[in-house]
Formats: structure tokens, sequence, C-alpha cells
């Protein structure tokens, strides 16, 4: 099914991602940026994290690690959305403290945030990126680097998971969690035994199934990493995907159920039991089901038509990385089969 080119370089990133994930872990600890945080930038203060496309769906997973992890009121928002509506986001009554996500630093949306932000509001800046001697950096007061996460690729994924993977430090660094930084610095080793093998079932599976819509389902912290499922099938095959809570879609949307509809359930720990139930109604409508678990109940089990269990022993919020990779390589050989370059998505560039 697959050529000897098309899609290589993003089969490879997305791979690569534990032992990524590892480098930056490195770099993070022996250049001390995130200690630098807490030291130039004391609480309380509202944190906004900033970020369009891909950015955008790690800003929501860092948001909701952010509150659980410090106990800080933290949000996420589109660059665009400050910039259209600023008054909405930024509040003089309570200080704030942005973090703009760009893996290039080149995003046009995201150096105009910085810019307002730092010019005409006079308000500081920390900046997450992939790459240096880029603008976001000579805009940003400070900036967080994931440098062995950039990609030859147009479409995200090991960069994705990295800057996720640096906030949620940042985040424990900031409230001294030193389990919950053990667990995030775990997650490399527990992850790479899983990879290949879940390339080849998720690979067999897109080949024996053809579906016309593709539906991601995800509650709290897992919200943002179905977005970014959707989003990757969405780029690299050109299919139509969509993105609800979990339980919001029994509120209408669950009207396109049919085998033809392929249906990801991201089940949380906190939420399973409830999650689990809507996975069995829409298994009972006549979808075929796609769930990504930490561990599965048979429950969950016999309404599965393709099941990954993560089986990691870190803390739920710091498996949100993994719960994306199935997402990623259905992307990949979903394009594949449809005759798309994953590595050359269709409309799209690096940086808008």
């Amino acid at each position: 099914m697959e050529s000897s080119t098309g899609g290589a370089h993003t089969r490879s990133e997305i791979l690569s991602q534990p032992r990524c994930w590892a480098d930056c872990f490195k770099a993070l600890d022996a250049n001390g940026q995130l200690q630098q945080v807490g030291k130039r930038w004391a609480p309380p203060a509202d944190w906004v994290f900033i970020g369009c496309g891909s950015s955008y769906y790690v800003a929501l997973g860092a948001a909701a690690t952010w509150t659980a992890v410090t106990g800080q009121p933290a949000r996420a928002v589109p660059a665009s959305e400050l910039l259209l509506f600023p008054d909405l986001v930024l509040s003089e009554r309570r200080p704030c403290q942005p973090v703009v996500i760009s893996r290039s630093g080149h995003t046009s949306e995201a150096l105009r945030v910085a810019e307002l932000l730092e010019a005409q509001r006079n308000i500081r800046t920390i900046a997450i990126s992939c790459t240096t001697h880029q603008k976001l950096e000579e805009i940003s007061t400070l900036t967080i680097y994931q440098l062995p996460a950039d990609e030859q690729s147009t479409v995200m994924t090991r960069s994705f998971t990295s800057m996720l993977l640096g906030l949620q430090a940042l985040a424990a660094e900031q409230a001294k969690q030193k389990d919950f930084a053990a667990g995030l610095r775990r997650l490399p080793a527990l992850t790479a035994p899983q990879m290949e093998e879940l390339a080849g079932r998720v690979e067999q599976f897109v080949g024996t199934h053809t579906f016309a819509d593709y539906v991601y389902l995800g509650q709290g912290p897992f919200f943002g990493i179905a977005n970014e499922g959707m989003l990757k099938v969405t780029e690299m095959s050109c299919s139509y995907g969509q993105c609800f809570h979990t339980l919001e879609f029994r509120h209408g949307p669950k009207s396109i159920v049919g085998p033809e509809t392929l249906v990801t359930f991201l089940l949380s720990e906190s939420g399973y039991e409830a999650e689990c139930e809507v996975l069995e109604e829409v298994k009972g409508l006549g979808a075929t089901t796609l769930v990504i678990a930490n561990q599965a109940d048979a429950a969950a089990r016999r309404a599965a038509d393709f099941l990954v269990e993560l089986q990691l022993d870190v803390p739920e919020y710091a498996r949100l990385a993994a719960y994306i990779i199935t997402g990623q390589f259905l992307g990949l050989y979903t394009g594949l089969k449809k005759g798309f370059d994953p590595d050359r998505p269709r409309n799209l560039s690096r940086a808008v």
C-alpha cells in the first residue's frame, strides 16, 4: 500500500517520537529553561495558551494540564480570537501570562499576537517553538525550545507531542510536582516498544476498511487530543472529520452514525464509566468504533472494532501525548490508501 517515498518523512517522524521526547527532556534539563520561567514570572496569574491549528490543540491540552497540576486558572484560545476580540481574552482586572505556541516561529497570527501583547499591551510573553533564529523569539520575552522535534513534513506530529510535553513539564516545574514530572519523563521508554506494532495494526485496519466520515470524541484534557486526531485525518487524507466532547455526541451529532462512520473514542480514566456508556450506545447504532484507553474493561472490548490499550503506568494527564499516536498513523495510512502523499498535503504549507 505504501510507496517507496510517499509519506516516508511523516512515518519516520511519528515513529521517532519516544526518542524525540527523551532528547527534548534531556535538553530542557540541561539548559534550565523551565527553571527560568519560575524565576522571572511569579504567580498568581491566569495563564493563556495561544496557538493556531495543531498548536491551538497543544494549547488545549496544556491549559487543562496547567489547571490540574498547578491549581492556577488557565485556558486556551486561538491566536485569531485574541487578535479580533482581544477584550474577550484580556482583562485589566486580572493579570495574565500568555504562552504563544508555534512550531516554526513564523506563524503570522502568532507573531501578530506576540506583538500585540508585548508592544501594545505591555504584557510579557513566553514562546515555545521547535526552531531558532526566527521572528517569534525576537518578539517574545523568553522562548522554550524543543529543537529535536522539528520536522521535514508539513503536518505536525512529533512537534505537537513534544511541545505539549514541554508545557506539561513546565506546569510540573511551576507546581513542584515531582511525581508528575517523573511520569512525563518515563513516557518515552514506556511508549517506544508499542510503536512499530501499532503502526502495523493501523495500516492493516485502514487497508480493510473504507469510511465516509471520521469522528473523534474526548472529554477534559483529551478534548484537545481528539481535535488533533480529527485534524490529522483531515490534513493527510483530505477526509471529512469532526470532533465533539464525548457526551455531547449524544445530543444530535449521533444522527450521522452508520457503518461507514469511524468513531474514535479517547476514553479517560476519570470519566470512564460515562464515556463507555456512549461507546456502547454508538456501537449499538451501527458505527465502526476505534477505542483508545489506558486500560479497557470487558464492555469496552465488546464495543470496540479496533482497540488500543496503552497500559502506561504514569498519571492520567501525563498520557496525553501517547493518545494521539494512533490518530497520526490513521491519518498517514488513510492518506496513502487514497493516493495522497502525507509529506506534502494538498493546499497546506509548514507555516501560515
